[in-house]
């Protein structure tokens, strides 16, 4: 749901996938990203708007698919936090990246405003796939918990379908721009890696340094 890079042929594959399979792809799909999975959800839902553009898939069939199936995901982990808890968190935690430190993290904003914490926890980097499950731990009600991850996915879901939508005409000179500036992109990239690293060098040197 975050800034998680796709590599070209994924988007490819994605595509072809969606197309495939249509709405049955996209339901699948989100159960996995909101199961916490690292998971490329968002594109999954973007490209479908591309779909839904060229007319390939209808859009009423996909926002619903998509809704249900983040909510089948969302309550899934949720229902895991509520009866299994912390444990499986720490146990299974490498799988969904988690470590305690961002448990901690996660505890701290949910236990702080649990309403705002299911609408906009997962755009909060480190702890966005700790959400529902989370909301499971602390025992905050299950209708509670439905309304707000509804009102969420619903929000996400039509954001990222509009995207694809909007840019479905565009999408072929978009991919030919993307691949013949992609070393461009990349150089760039790697130049300001070492510019960035060169300065943190320097400056703990001087730290050190008396």
């Amino acid at each position: 749901m975050k800034g998680r890079v796709i590599p070209m042929a994924s988007w490819e594959w994605i595509l072809e996938f969606l197309g495939t399979l249509g709405a049955g792809g996209l339901f699948l799909g989100l159960i996995i990203e909101a199961l916490g999975i690292p998971f490329p959800g968002g594109l999954m839902t973007l490209l479908a708007g591309i779909l839904v553009n060229q007319g390939r898939l209808d859009f009423y069939h996909i926002f619903a698919a998509a809704l249900l199936g983040f909510n089948t995901g969302a309550t899934a982990a949720y229902f895991i936090g509520r009866f299994v808890g912390e444990p499986f968190l720490l146990r299974f935690g490498r799988y969904l990246r988690v470590t305690p430190s961002k448990l901690e993290k996660a505890r701290f904003w949910m236990y702080h405003s649990a309403p705002a914490f299911i609408l906009f926890g997962r755009f909060i980097p480190m702890i966005s796939n700790l959400t529902p499950y989370l909301a499971g731990i602390s025992r905050l009600s299950f209708p509670q918990f439905f309304i707000y991850n509804s009102l969420f996915a619903a929000a996400w879901i039509l954001f990222n379908l509009s995207v694809g939508i909007f840019f479905g005409h565009n999408w072929g000179h978009i991919l030919s721009l993307v691949h013949s500036r992609l070393l461009l992109v990349a150089t760039a990239a790697l130049v300001v890696f070492i510019i960035v690293a060169c300065v943190r060098h320097l400056r703990h040197r001087r730290e050190v340094l008396p």
